[in-house]
């Protein structure tokens, strides 16, 4: 009897944490289960709407999507208002705008990550460059048209709203993003491949150039080509530096002005008329295609340089 009565309080208490880790277990998994469809329900809704927007477009865009579509100026009439001049345009800056914040981006990075001290102002300039990525794109217009549009004043600094102008601007837009990529895809790359080519014999710089940057190049790239597509889709930097939402010429270089197709379908979206709303819709379908494909294309470089290094 006195064995009995000792061990009832022991099976007690291990009914009672079994209960609980049973309850505590039971209201982990209820809270999975309700967590789960809430954030299937938040995913199916910005799903339904991107398919409501995109099938919107598209029906009213496709049959404007003719070849004088591609080869007719805009125009102060609906059936004839094309984007030759804007898509022309746009290929001109994001040339423009491809060398200057590659060349920028990356070496602001390389020297941040392998030649600068760890110090108080390199932490300062780091924090610096973290916060312009959140900087509205409207805050780069102006800077923009300040100092590249304007010249700061000076005539002879003066870019006036030509391609080289709006690349310079659009390249301040991107170029936090392209610098923080850059920096955490070479800090990716481990230490002890750089010192086994220290210990081969190799400086600094062919370190940098033949083991580092083909390491970090699918981070690197894949960065770019994003921003890249951001500064295809951006507007307002655009409209504050005064480039022409109608203009019935091409540029022949980097110092003309040109127009734009972010530009012009908002142009065309403003408009009265509703037929200019589906020849917006049908711009919106050739940028979707554009930024697609760069998409794309990031994401086949990527996986390729991925599987190579």
């Amino acid at each position: 009897m006195a064995t009995t009565a000792s061990s009832n309080p022991k099976e007690t208490h291990a009914l009672v944490d079994q209960n609980k880790v049973e309850k505590n277990i039971s209201s982990r998994i209820t809270k999975n289960k309700v967590l789960k469809w809430v954030f299937f329900s938040c995913t199916l809704i910005g799903l339904l709407v991107l398919a409501t927007l995109l099938g919107d477009t598209l029906i009213k865009g496709i049959p404007y999507l003719k070849p004088s579509f591609f080869t007719n100026f805009s125009s102060s009439m609906p059936q004839m208002a094309g984007i030759k001049g804007a898509l022309v345009g746009t290929l001109w800056l994001m040339i423009t705008i491809i060398p200057i914040s590659i060349i920028l981006g990356v070496g602001t990075a390389i020297y941040l990550e392998e030649y600068a001290h760890d110090n108080a102002f390199t932490s300062f300039i780091k924090i610096s460059i973290s916060n312009l990525a959140g900087v509205p794109s409207v805050v780069f217009g102006l800077l923009g048209l300040t100092i590249f549009v304007r010249g700061m004043g000076i005539e002879s600094l003066s870019l006036g709203k030509s391609v080289l102008a709006a690349a310079l601007t659009m390249s301040l837009l991107i170029l936090p993003v392209i610098i923080v990529s850059s920096q955490e895809a070479i800090r990716a790359v481990p230490k002890s491949v750089r010192e086994a080519s220290y210990g081969l014999g190799g400086n600094k710089w062919q370190t940098i150039y033949k083991i580092v940057l083909p390491a970090a190049l699918p981070g690197i790239m894949t960065g770019f080509i994003l921003s890249l597509s951001r500064a295809l889709g951006e507007t307002a930097p655009l409209i504050l530096i005064g480039i022409p939402t109608i203009l019935l010429r091409l540029p022949s270089s980097i110092f003309d002005q040109f127009q734009a197709m972010p530009i012009q379908i908002y142009n065309w979206a403003k408009m009265p008329q509703e037929a200019f709303q589906h020849v917006a819709s049908a711009g919106i379908i050739v940028l979707l295609i554009l930024l697609l494909a760069m998409n794309g294309l990031a994401i086949f470089l990527r996986n390729k340089f991925s599987k190579k290094y």
